[in-house]
């Protein structure tokens, strides 16, 4: 008898509305307030999940980001070769990657956590991704993980994965909860032809295949064709959620992994802005399924959360030209107050 798999949290609180709602409502009252377009949204989003309206500038933002190693990459499903996720831990660790240049410009710091780079996940095609245990270890991973960086004292969390053939990881967890074919799911990738293309959707369909009689049992779903990464990530996600927490997510993995923390505690995608759409159809399903509006399409699929840190200037730009001009407006208040003799509340 196998053992019983166990993922639980706290009920996610629901982000403060009133907060929410009075920033727009001063973002209306004039047109310059108007003019600010999708930032106005952003801003008034962020002070809903501060509860401060209007909302405090994001002083510490980290980027985290999850790395592992694929069974499934050693089919060839990728443009990269298996021994690239190890090479691309140690760019991030000596501060040399994409997302390292990209955190830097925005003023946030970079976390790597490394959860099984030197050892792969089972080839999900034919193999079971990982144990109970593992599955155990690695949803207690993601939920310290999530609990060190809020303790920290974050104001937001950039999300990325590292990992050759995660999008064919994302692809069967994607297609096995949605009921999406392999060849829709399957997307492109690191930039792989039509060959390498129609052998990522054979190893998409016969993980789909292996789990087709477990679809409701997303635990067990999730340890047979996910990874112990993915399982990370998604205890991450809905610990951040149940704490508080904002978390601006990248590319497909972070996608999927949303929303299947989602589907485990109800209420996380209110805690969730998505940073950037990438060419991978599964992202798109996943973001629409959450009802997220990416903040900018940049078709990026680098992954190492490099979409949500290109992005992050024009959150924290939101953040700032909202509160700019709330407090101009209450600046211009008390004014016309004392012009006009009225008491000054």
């Amino acid at each position: 008898m196998s053992t019983p798999l166990s993922l639980a949290f706290d009920p996610v609180p629901a982000p403060d509305a009133s907060a929410e709602a009075a920033v727009q409502s001063a973002l209306t009252q004039n047109p310059r307030g108007l003019s600010f377009g999708r930032l106005a949204g952003i801003g008034a989003w962020v002070a809903g999940r501060q509860g401060e309206a209007p909302p405090r500038p994001l002083g510490t933002v980290r980027v985290v980001v999850f790395a592992a190693s694929h069974g499934i990459a050693q089919r060839g499903v990728s443009a990269f070769t298996p021994d690239a996720s190890a090479v691309q831990a140690q760019e991030i660790q000596s501060g040399a990657a994409p997302v390292c240049a990209l955190a830097r410009n925005a003023g946030a710091s970079v976390r790597l956590i490394d959860v099984n780079v030197d050892a792969p996940s089972g080839p999900i095609d034919v193999d079971d991704a990982m144990s109970p245990d593992e599955f155990e270890r690695a949803a207690q991973l993601g939920k310290s993980a999530a609990d060190h960086e809020i303790d920290s004292g974050s104001d937001l969390i950039v999300l990325g994965d590292l990992g050759v053939g995660n999008t064919t990881v994302a692809a069967a967890v994607m297609g096995t909860f949605t009921f999406t074919e392999p060849a829709v799911a399957v997307g492109r990738g690191s930039g792989i032809n039509d060959e390498v293309w129609k052998t990522k959707v054979a190893a998409v369909r016969d993980a789909m295949f292996r789990v087709r009689d477990q679809r409701e049992d997303v635990l067990e779903v999730l340890r047979r064709i996910s990874a112990p990464d993915f399982v990370a990530l998604t205890a991450f996600i809905a610990q951040c959620a149940v704490r508080r927490t904002p978390v601006l997510i990248d590319g497909a993995y972070t996608a999927v992994a949303a929303y299947t923390a989602e589907r485990l505690a109800p209420g996380t995608k209110e805690w969730l802005l998505a940073g950037q759409l990438s060419p991978e159809p599964c992202h798109m399903v996943c973001l629409q399924a959450l009802d997220l509006t990416p903040v900018a399409a940049l078709d990026m699929s680098t992954g190492q959360a490099t979409g949500g840190a290109a992005t992050l200037p024009l959150v924290k730009a939101a953040v700032d030209l909202v509160r700019d001009e709330m407090r101009a407006q209450a600046s211009q208040q008390a004014d016309n107050q004392a012009a006009s003799g009225d008491p000054v509340l």
